[in-house]
C-alpha cells in the first residue's frame, strides 16, 4: 500500500526523496536494545535513538529537508520559524549548513539548553510570549519584515517527509517489529513515521504517546476533529503544541491509538533511559518508554499481542544544570 499523495501532505515517494536530499547531512541514528528493559516491559523493545541526531533531536531531519528544498532565490532571504526549542535549533543548524540566515521565534518559557543550541548554531533569536498565538503572530511579523520563508515546526509537507525518514531506517534496522510508539505534539513526527511505516508494512501498528497534561491528540481522535486546549501542563516541553491541518488527517487515519501518561511516568522512563540504556533523553523523548510501561498499555487486551515494539527516543536536549550543581555541593 502506497499512501495517496493527493490525500495527504506527504507520501512514501516524498519521504524517499527527502532521504536522498538529506542523507549527506544527517546521522543515521543507532538502534539500541536492552534485555533489562525487555524484562521490565514484558516485550521486545527497539529504541531508535534520535537523541543522537545532529542538534540532539529528530527535528534536524525535517528542517534539513525543508531548507534544502528551497530554491536559491527563496533561500537568499533566509528562513523563519517558531519553536519551543528542538525545531528552532534544527532549523538554525540546517540554515547554517546552507549558509543562509535563520530567524527563530522562541517562547519565553523555553528551556535554556535549547535556546543555547539556537545561539550556538547562529540563529537570530526573537522572543515571544508563551502562547501558540503569540508565537505565530511574532513569526508572521518577522516574515513580513524580512521576506524570509516560513518553515512551520510540523504543519508542512517537507517537514513531515523529513521526519518520515526515521521509519525508512528503523524498518531496515528492525524489519520484524509489529508496532511503533511515537511521541505526539503537533504531529509532524508521527505523521511522517506512520506514512512511511504503513506504506512499507500495512499491518504495522502506530501508537502515539502523549502527556495527560497536554492530551489534545487523544481528545481529537475521540472527537473526530482537531481539539485544542486552553493551556497545557506537562514536564514534556516539546509536546505542548496542537495538531495542524496537514498532520491531523494523517493522525486521524493512520495512528491506531493514543496512550496518555502522567509526568511521574515520564520522569520514571527518563531515569530508566539514564540508568539502563545510559542515554540522556529529554521528557518528550522518554514518553514512548513511559507508554509501554504504563498500566494503560499493559492491561489493555487489545495490545496484548504487540510484542516487537519500536520506540522513538525523539530527543536528548535536557537541561542538566541541576544535576551538575548537585555534584558540586
Amino acid at each position: 500500500m502506497e499512501v495517496n499523495k493527493e490525500k495527504y501532505a506527504a507520501d512514501l515517494s516524498s519521504i524517499k526523496e527527502a532521504r536522498a536530499r538529506i542523507s549527506s547531512f544527517i546521522h543515521k541514528t543507532p538502534l539500541m536494545t536492552s534485555e533489562s528493559l525487555d524484562a521490565i516491559s514484558g516485550r521486545r523493545l527497539f529504541f531508535k535513538c534520535e537523541c543522537f541526531q545532529k542538534g540532539g533531536a529528530f527535528k534536524f531531519r525535517g528542517a534539513c529537508n525543508a531548507i534544502f528544498s528551497l530554491d536559491d532565490q527563496q533561500a537568499a532571504k533566509g528562513v523563519v520559524t517558531h519553536s519551543s526549542g528542538n525545531h528552532a535549533a534544527a532549523l538554525a543548524l540546517a540554515a547554517k549548513l546552507r549558509g543562509i540566515t535563520s530567524y527563530i521565534v522562541i517562547p519565553k518559557n523555553a528551556p535554556q539548553c535549547k535556546v543555547q543550541n539556537v545561539v550556538r548554531y547562529g540563529g537570530q533569536v526573537i522572543w515571544s510570549e508563551t502562547t501558540i498565538k503569540s508565537r505565530e503572530e511574532t513569526a508572521t511579523k518577522v516574515q513580513q519584515e524580512t521576506g524570509a520563508a516560513l518553515i512551520h515546526p510540523y504543519n508542512d509537507g517537507r517537514i513531515i517527509s523529513g521526519q518520515g525518514t526515521i521509519s525508512l531506517e528503523l524498518l531496515e534496522q528492525a524489519p520484524h517489529i509489529d508496532t511503533i510508539i511515537v511521541p505526539i505534539s503537533g504531529g509532524g513526527l508521527i505523521s511522517g513515521v506512520a506514512l512511511a511505516a504503513k506504506s512499507i508494512n500495512p499491518a504495522i501498528r502506530v501508537l502515539a504517546a502523549e502527556p495527560k497534561g497536554a492530551n489534545d491528540a487523544a481528545q481529537s481522535k475521540a472527537a473526530g476533529r482537531i481539539v485544542t486546549l486552553p493551556e497545557t501542563n506537562t514536564v514534556a516541553d516539546g509536546l505542548r503544541a496542537f495538531l495542524g491541518e496537514f498532520t491531523w488527517p494523517i493522525v486521524r487515519d493512520l495512528v491506531d491509538d493514543v496512550i496518555t501518561v502522567d509526568d511521574t511516568e515520564i520522569i520514571k522512563a527518563m531515569r530508566l533511559c539514564y540508568e539502563i540504556l545510559k542515554v540522556a533523553v529529554e521528557p518528550s523523548g522518554a514518553i514512548g518508554l513511559a507508554a509501554v510501561l504504563s498500566d494503560t498499555f499493559r492491561t489493555n487486551p487489545a495490545w496484548k499481542d504487540y510484542n516487537q515494539i519500536g520506540i522513538i527516543l525523539s530527543g536528548g536536549n535536557v537541561d542538566l544544570e541541576v544535576l551538575w550543581n548537585s555534584f558540586s555541593k
